[in-house]
């Protein structure tokens, strides 16, 4: 009797860890032609019996067999994607099945090309001709420029190459131009006529039949490890803008806590629950008779005065005058929310706009600069409290756009056109008012161009990125051209500005280096770009620079270039032809939360379908490849680790699809995604 109720006592304390060790679906996927084993091919389960949409993606090994782990209970659909195949059928299965799958071979390169990341599709636009370039009114010195710019803008919110932009004529191309009114604005930029030509041409060539010539790999080696889950949020106009769940400087803050990320069409802050596989969102503050307005309205007028003039980019909802869209008014967002960073106390800040972007709502003590009394200065700061789940506004005296904490909790931000601005958290209370003009500071980001010790150069343009360099305790900006910065031969910034001395510098990558967007840093100091243009990862190491000082030509020694993995596109007499990827941004992990080494650098493969992870110290790429839905358009990446005795279950990224529109996607809802590394395809 007393051994009966001591073992009953064991097996009910194991099961819990019974279960959580079993919640899995194995079994195998074999070719249906000739029973072979199918490896490297994804395997991809998927509810829709929980809270909110779930799915779970794995790889097969040599053999084809697969694990998919940490399973919620669930009705699932079980079924096959891979390079060289078609879809398969879907099973049903539930926790703890061993399923047996069958596959076909693609029927032919079209079919098999249809599943290909819309990278593989670009790369067969022909760009125009040199002469047509330099005769064009705005001139670009190659056709390798062209191309690189043409990566910034025309993916700077969607992918090229996937079929909601594979059309047969140039006239759907024009009329899909006007359809956004600065898309369009990007065209011209590109020379709107030269533009739809090549567009054209690469249409009307796919339409008749042609597919990429290069094709994708399966996924090999440690590739094969990789667990990617999936919960879906929002709806089918959410433009889903990067995520966060932890704070960046101690990953573990906020442990199996809520991931947040913007809605910035629909002004939500919105909140995931991973562990109970649900959503919430919170509607964020407007302005202006508790509103305000949407953002492609919105104007611009300076202290000085003057006729207001458009200021808000015209993106789903706002086409050319005199173009229809059945999307009008789509987005409703005067707030635009932006970038979610998260404090040592779970707060979430925000890039977000509280006001006109009219000098004289600028608060007083702002408008004694006359370089900020004039200046265009988008949106300023809010966070959001967990603990009161209430949202603050933050006015200030400069723009913002992208935001990082230092070490001493100083909030640095980018995105004004002529000066990097901070806030002190520490110095500012919500409820004093008057601590804000006492926590807040600015730089004009004026350098030194001949060394004799004096500012004399502005450097005018769009600080897209920003990080704070805890090694050096200086602050670092990317900046790329076009838009404000239209000088197309010249390839970005990255600028150093050095707060203890004032003191501002700027390097510009050396060719076939264009177009600097992310920044972040490494535990050891050195500066990490994502060239958005020509498809580089960059390092650059300011200790090697034998000059510092200058127009930014200077210290072509501090860089270290690196074409990132995928194909290229086919530019004749080019030795050195860009990559048809767009690299949104950039993240190093600092803290190893991935698993695969402190100091690996995340890329993301933006028109790729993958987020692209760098080893430094081996050089290696590994390209994690995100198969469904198609159209994965990566933005935000984070690193949490949640539980550091749990192996690779207690640690991994976070990342979202923040395609714009989203319905352009292969399922039309953005979701949040988690990638964790497990030791072999079959671990649980």
């Amino acid at each position: 009797m007393i051994i009966k109720k001591y073992f009953g006592l064991v097996l009910l304390m194991m099961a819990p860890t019974l279960f959580a060790a079993e919640a899995f679906i194995s079994g195998k996927v074999t070719n249906a032609e000739g029973g072979d084993p199918e490896a490297g091919v994804w395997v991809i389960a998927e509810t829709e019996s929980l809270p909110t949409d779930y799915r779970k993606i794995v790889v097969t090994d040599s053999d084809g067999r697969f694990l998919l782990p940490e399973l919620p209970q669930a009705d699932y659909f079980v079924w096959v994607r891979g390079y060289g195949l078609a879809d398969s059928a879907k099973t049903s299965a539930k926790v703890g099945d061993e399923v047996s799958i069958k596959v076909n071979t693609a029927n032919d390169a079209v079919e098999a090309a249809a599943l290909y990341p819309a990278n593989y599709w670009l790369s067969m636009v022909v760009p125009p001709s040199s002469e047509a370039l330099k005769e064009a009114e705005n001139s670009y010195p190659t056709r390798n420029v062209w191309l690189d710019q043409f990566t910034l803008n025309c993916q700077a919110c969607h992918q090229m190459g996937g079929p909601e932009t594979r059309f047969p004529l140039r006239e759907f191309y024009d009329h899909g131009l006007k359809k956004a009114g600065t898309m369009n604005d990007m065209g011209k930029q590109l020379n709107r006529d030269l533009l739809l030509d090549t567009l054209g041409d690469w249409g009307k060539r796919i339409h008749a039949g042609s597919v990429p010539t290069q094709t994708p790999p399966r996924p090999e080696g440690i590739e094969r490890n990789l667990v990617i889950t999936q919960w879906e949020y929002g709806d089918n106009y959410t433009y889903s803008h990067d995520v966060i769940s932890t704070d960046k400087r101690n990953p573990h803050v906020n442990a199996n806590g809520i991931v947040y990320g913007l809605d910035l069409g629909n002004d939500y802050l919105i909140k995931l629950d991973p562990n109970k596989h649900s959503w919430e969102q919170v509607k964020l503050p407007g302005w202006q008779e508790g509103e305000g307005k949407p953002w492609c309205e919105q104007t611009f007028v300076p202290l000085s005065g003057g006729e207001p003039v458009p200021s808000g980019p015209e993106m789903l909802g706002c086409p050319e005058p005199g173009t229809y869209t059945p999307h009008k008014d789509a987005y409703q967002n005067p707030v635009n929310p932006h970038n979610p960073m998260m404090d040592s106390t779970g707060r979430v800040w925000m890039t977000m706009q509280i006001r006109r972007q009219w000098g004289e709502d600028l608060p007083e003590f702002c408008k004694r600069d006359p370089v900020i009394a004039d200046n265009l200065h988008h949106r300023q700061l809010g966070y959001y409290d967990p603990e009161t789940k209430k949202v603050v506004q933050v006015d200030t005296c400069f723009g913002t756009h992208h935001l990082q904490f230092d070490d001493n909790d100083v909030l640095w931000v980018n995105g004004d056109p002529m000066v990097v601005g901070w806030l002190d958290t520490k110095k500012y209370d919500p409820d004093k008012p008057e601590t804000l003009e006492k926590a807040m500071g600015w730089s004009e980001s004026k350098i030194d161009t001949d060394g004799d010790g004096v500012a004399d150069k502005l450097i005018y343009g769009f600080r897209y990125s920003i990080i704070p360099n805890p090694v050096d305790d200086d602050v670092w900006l990317g900046l790329p051209p076009g838009g404000l910065f239209p000088d197309y031969a010249q390839p970005g910034y990255l600028m150093r500005y050095d707060p203890q001395t004032d003191v501002h510098e700027a390097y510009q990558p050396p060719s076939p280096g264009y177009g600097p967007r992310g920044i972040d840093v490494d535990s050891k100091g050195k500066i990490w770009t994502a060239l958005g243009g020509s498809g580089h990862l960059a390092r650059f190491d300011r200790s090697r620079c034998k000059q510092t000082w200058g127009s930014g030509d200077q210290c072509p020694e501090g860089w270290t270039l690196w074409e990132t993995p995928g194909p290229r596109f086919s530019v004749s007499g080019v030795d050195e032809p860009s990559s048809t990827d767009k690299h949104y941004y950039i993240w190093v992990d600092q803290f190893d939360t991935l698993g695969m080494g402190t100091d690996t650098v995340i890329v993301n493969g933006t028109n790729s379908d993958s987020l692209i992870a760098f080893q430094p110290d081996t050089e290696t790429f590994t390209v994690i490849r995100v198969p469904y839905p198609l159209r994965t358009y990566t933005r935000g990446v984070d690193g949490r680790i949640d539980n550091k005795k749990a192996g690779w279950k207690g640690r991994g990224l976070w990342f979202t699809n923040g395609l714009d529109p989203i319905f352009m996607s292969e399922i039309p809802k953005t979701y949040v995604g988690h990638v964790q590394l497990r030791p072999n395809p079959l671990a649980h």
